[in-house]
């Protein structure tokens, strides 16, 4: 890991696996769905060991705690050990993950919207032609 005394939130944010490009951590941050010490931030600002971040992302939330800054993007079993979650916050999202796929286990995947294939659209010509 490096030395680095500060980095822009927007690279902290990539370097970390939190979003996958630097251009949706970037938009993430404008949008206002990283704050910084509890304020909403620039995609630039920068950021040093010890800052507490608040990261939303589909309807996930992470409270974190800045641990250490790296130049580049490290894999994702080094990237975790850039930060640190509060316990709070890891079973709020644990949580959240589990009603998820509560849900998705409800959803009936044969009602879903999709483009009628070849069997669909001759019950729909029978149908109207009724």
């Amino acid at each position: 890991m490096s030395e680095l005394e500060a980095q822009r939130l927007d690279k902290w944010l990539w370097a970390a696996r939190f979003f996958k490009t630097r251009q949706l951590a970037t938009e993430a941050v404008t949008g206002g769905k990283v704050h910084l010490n509890g304020q909403r931030a620039k995609p630039g600002k920068e950021i040093k060991v010890g800052t507490t971040l608040v990261i939303g992302k589909d309807h996930i939330q992470w409270d974190v705690s800045v641990i250490s800054l790296n130049k580049q993007r490290r894999p994702a079993q080094e990237a975790s050990l850039m930060y640190s979650e509060t316990p709070e916050s890891f079973s709020k999202r644990q949580q959240a993950l589990a009603l998820q796929r509560e849900e998705n286990a409800l959803v009936d995947y044969s009602i879903r919207v999709r483009k009628p294939n070849k069997k669909d659209r001759r019950l729909i010509h029978q149908f109207k032609q009724n």
